[in-house]
């Protein structure tokens, strides 16, 4: 990629996903966009429109809260915290069986909320050589118009390096297959992304006041990401796990459910505590408490992508519409990211002012800390000013 640019965009397309671009078809026009808008339905592009304005509504609040001003009680010194935008970032959207316009949402809008100036969005092209309109439409309703109908870790590569056609940016972000990870794993050496993200997890934590029905819809809902997605039920009531399995089957056989419950795990502990020790090491991306006393459980989770209280805050609600992010670290890295949000996209920049008298005083131990350190010229600085 970094060597042949576009010709090698255009080979690994045609070679991974079997179809022929050229230069000139790589980016997506406004007629394109037209065009997509009559193959999506008005109840789809409302429903875009809802989540869009109840995810930009909670981006604008946390980003609210990194602008403030700090002063010392004497009011010597003045330190204000400012956001500045990331100058470019690449936003990379799945594709698949089905078109993903939530994850599409999900990186873009906290982008735009911070006010990068160049958003650019990459997703591979279907069989008739166009990314699927309902992602199209929700890039347009976005206001995102530099598109590439382009996937994979070829994607990644040009979104990093930059071809002929499109300009290099300086972060990624956005959820893909093993390939795109590791790609964006790889080029994290010279750029920033967001964190490597892997199959999709759900941990519901539960005593014997849950429903099993909505358990079981939870873990059945999650299994449809992919056949590696992880589900499990972590419990102290046998009670509540045989429930489970008993919908589990119900489930299979009304329903005829093609989705893999290979890793579709019960476990069972003697206590709650002992279930919350393993929610902390499994760190999982989406837990939901279902507890009768879920709200005091919440402190004593120090390790999960999102939480989810209550019966009625199901993980299907956070993938489009509560507000949160659905761009969550999995694999563990729940220990040490959070969920992709306008922080991610923004510079905290510390903008000073100190006094004379502020100062003067801070002057003896900064030269007694930059003496200790070898740096006597970092003392002397301050001391001069108030030599006569």
């Amino acid at each position: 990629m970094r060597e042949n640019g576009d010709q090698a965009l255009i080979a690994y397309t045609k070679k991974f996903d079997l179809i022929d671009l050229d230069v000139n078809s790589l980016k997506i026009t406004e007629k394109d966009i037209q065009r997509a808008y009559s193959k999506v339905s008005k109840d789809r592009v409302l429903a875009i429109r809802y989540a869009k304005k109840r995810i930009e509504n909670f981006q604008k609040a946390v980003l609210k809260r990194l602008n403030f001003t700090w002063s010392d009680r004497s009011k010597g010194v003045k330190i204000r915290n400012v956001v500045r935008p990331i100058e470019s970032v690449g936003c990379y959207v799945p594709g698949g069986d089905y078109p993903y316009p939530s994850s599409l949402l999900m990186s873009v809008i906290p982008a735009k909320v911070a006010h990068v100036p160049r958003i650019v969005v990459c997703s591979p092209p279907k069989k008739n050589q166009m990314v699927d309109p309902l992602v199209l439409v929700a890039a347009d309703i976005c206001g995102i118009n530099e598109i590439y109908q382009i996937g994979g870790a070829q994607a990644i590569s040009a979104l990093a390096y930059g071809t002929k056609t499109i300009n290099p940016v300086k972060k990624i972000v956005g959820p893909g297959n093993k390939y795109v990870t590791t790609a964006k794993i790889l080029v994290s050496k010279e750029i920033a992304i967001d964190m490597p993200a892997g199959p999709s997890e759900l941990a519901i934590l539960a005593d014997d006041s849950a429903n099993p029905s909505f358990i079981a819809l939870d873990l059945i809902s999650q299994l449809e990401h992919s056949k590696d997605s992880i589900s499990c039920l972590i419990t102290n009531s046998i009670k509540i796990a045989n429930e489970v399995v008993l919908e589990l089957e119900r489930h299979i056989l009304e329903n005829r459910l093609k989705v893999n419950f290979e890793k579709c795990y019960i476990i069972v502990y003697k206590s709650i505590s002992d279930a919350i020790d393993f929610v902390n090491n499994f760190a999982p991306e989406h837990l939901e408490i279902m507890c009768k006393n879920a709200d005091n459980l919440i402190s004593k989770i120090s390790s999960a992508g999102l939480i989810l209280v209550g019966p009625y805050t199901p993980v299907s609600a956070s993938d489009y519409c509560l507000g949160t992010n659905h761009i969550l670290p999995t694999g563990g890295f729940a220990k040490i990211h959070s969920s992709l949000s306008a922080i991610d996209f923004v510079k905290r920049v510390s903008i000073v002012k100190c006094d004379k008298k502020s100062l003067r005083k801070m002057t003896k131990p900064v030269s007694i800390l930059a003496n200790s350190e070898g740096f006597s010229n970092h003392a002397l600085a301050l001391e001069k000013r108030f030599q006569s």
